[in-house]
């Protein structure tokens, strides 16, 4: 073989042989796994969404910031609970809440006022409270915010008489939290039993409170408040303004020993005769205990206990009771008014975000679950919601006891604590035989001078 034949040979095997290697190549290539995808990139977790604000007051100005409220314990306490919560989700704010006693309640305010503490920032104001809070210049002066932000806050929805709930001179010193209207509970099937009416005047209601009155069966005709102090006295002043009286002229000075009130005071202590023997040293709970327990037919009290009075959990005979006005005495007789606001207090740090929650808890979206939750109402519009009415039937009731309430009945003044004292004292005195009514009222009518002197 030549040297050229040679050499195209051996061109052939080497093409031979790289032609097998390229196939053993791609015959790999085509039997081997596919190469694994890139990691995906996770996915960032989404955010919950944000729970809307039904009202639009509240914004996350101050999220982390923090608010203490100091709470009386009556019936809104609960719906305090319910709507701080809420409030906190939508704001960022941490609200604490100390539920407190009446007598800690103004105990422990009245100490971190004077000793300028600042351990609240928000503070239920009593409406008797008003006075002696807007005179020391404890709490805020809310007008001017009121002014600033009233195309948030509905004010023509809120009825004249809850402004007395934190109103003393030219200020605000609290806004207005939960209205309270002194109305008539009573059994009705007792009232049928005994063939009575609903009282329309304080001299039916004796009458009727006589006939309703079984003291052989444990049944009485009426509760009445008599422990000296602040609960008679508050019954008492309830009684004369029913009445047509009162306990000041017009010009705001003591007009206590008068005849009108003492026909008052005398007629209070008749209607004691058919009230239990116990009543004279009664409380806001014994009157309640004893109209749960079926020991007495009716009272006259606040309304912020008609929602529990006809549950049945909390009342064997709920759904035997019945509302009604409370009984006048003459044509120029008022319905009692009381209740709470709700004061910013004035060395607060955080007076800005205590103002929104003050705006948000009482605006109109929220006084539905502030009325569902056992708060009390202050706005038209609640006490007329179709819905709300259809749960409430007593709610027109209530509203025309707003309409015609007198805030003014137990003075808004700085000296209202005392004189509650003094007449809490006299009144009580009189009912247990101590002393009589004109003397009562001659005492009553001195520490009264002495006192705003």
């Amino acid at each position: 073989m030549n040297e050229y034949r040679r050499k195209q040979m051996s061109l052939r095997t080497f093409r031979a042989v790289l032609g097998l290697m390229s196939a053993t190549a791609l015959t790999l290539a085509a039997c081997a796994a596919p190469p694994a995808a890139a990691p995906a990139t996770p996915a960032a977790p989404s955010s919950p969404a944000q729970p809307t604000d039904p009202t639009g007051i509240i914004t996350r100005e101050f999220a982390g910031s923090k608010l203490t409220l100091a709470s009386q314990t009556d019936q809104f306490v609960e719906a305090f609970r319910v709507l701080i919560p809420k409030f906190e989700e939508l704001s960022g704010i941490d609200v604490t809440m100390d539920e407190l006693g009446y007598v800690d309640l103004r105990q422990k305010a009245t100490a971190d006022f004077v000793g300028n503490t600042a351990n609240y920032d928000l503070v239920t104001v009593d409406i008797v409270w008003s006075g002696e809070y807007g005179q020391n210049k404890w709490t805020v002066d809310l007008k001017p915010l009121i002014e600033r932000d009233k195309a948030q806050l509905a004010l023509d929805d809120i009825l004249p008489v809850m402004w007395t709930l934190g109103s003393w001179g030219e200020g605000q010193w609290a806004y207005p939290l939960a209205g309270y209207a002194n109305i008539l509970n009573y059994r009705a099937d007792l009232y049928q039993e005994a063939g009575v009416s609903v009282p329309k005047t304080l001299s039916e209601l004796q009458e009727v409170a006589a006939k309703l009155t079984q003291s052989d069966k444990g049944v009485w005709g009426i509760g009445l408040l008599g422990a000296k102090g602040p609960a008679v006295a508050q019954d008492f002043m309830a009684y004369v303004q029913q009445y047509g009286s009162s306990l000041l002229d017009e010009n705001g000075k003591p007009a206590i020993d008068t005849e009108a009130n003492l026909k008052a005071l005398e007629g209070f202590k008749a209607l004691f005769e058919a009230a239990p023997p116990d009543a004279t040293g009664w409380w806001w709970g014994d009157r309640n205990d004893a109209f749960s327990s079926g020991k007495i037919a009716m009272m006259l009290n606040w309304s912020t206990a008609i929602k529990n009075h006809k549950n049945p959990d909390l009342n064997p005979f709920a759904g035997k009771i019945e509302t009604a006005f409370s009984p006048l005495g003459s044509e120029a007789g008022k319905y009692g008014f009381g209740g709470w606001g709700i004061g910013i207090n004035a060395d607060s740090k955080n007076q800005e975000a205590a103002w929104m929650f003050i705006k948000w808890i009482t605006s109109p979206q929220i006084q539905k679950e502030w009325v569902d939750n056992n708060g009390s109402p202050i706005r038209r519009s609640t006490l007329t919601d179709p819905e709300l009415v259809s749960k409430y039937p007593w709610f027109p009731i209530l509203l025309e006891s707003y309409e015609r309430g007198d805030g003014d009945y137990r003075p808004r003044e700085p000296w209202y604590s005392k004189m509650e004292d003094v007449i809490g004292t006299e009144v009580n005195a009189y009912l247990v035989g101590q002393i009589d009514a004109k003397t009562a009222l001659a005492n009553m009518q001195k520490a009264a001078l002495d006192i705003i002197k």
